[in-house]
């Protein structure tokens, strides 16, 4: 009797792999950030938004919705008047935060230089 597999075959470099909707999630750009101000603690929307230059309401909420879809944030909704949300990152979501803590770091280290690279490419 054949043996049924439960776990998911992952080759990312496989076109079909399901593992690249992972990596297109947490390669976005919102992703690191908002992992990034949910690892100092629970957050409410118009705290992310405001700590997040540039990103627009819509952006905020379709990321949010897919963290969450994606099991890597919590929404909480407190029974208040008026309504309070906040957004904690899982146990699975928190395992994101020390890869996504480096490459934040090296954008910050690195800009120069790649701001350098891109003046020289641009470059007649």
């Amino acid at each position: 009797m054949e043996r049924i597999r439960t776990k998911i075959e992952s080759d990312v470099y496989n076109s079909n792999c399901p593992t690249r909707q992972v990596l297109d999630r947490i390669g976005d750009k919102w992703t690191a950030l908002i992992i990034g101000l949910l690892e100092e603690g629970p957050q409410r929307f118009s705290a992310l938004q405001r700590n997040i230059g540039g990103i627009s309401q819509k952006m905020l909420t379709q990321t949010l919705r897919n963290l969450e879809r994606d099991g890597l944030v919590n929404r909480v909704l407190y029974a208040e008047v008026p309504p309070r949300v906040e957004y904690t990152l899982t146990p699975l979501g928190e395992t994101l935060c020390t890869p996504l803590a480096v490459i934040r770091n090296w954008a910050e280290e690195h800009i120069e230089e790649i701001s350098a690279a891109q003046t020289a490419y641009d470059a007649p």
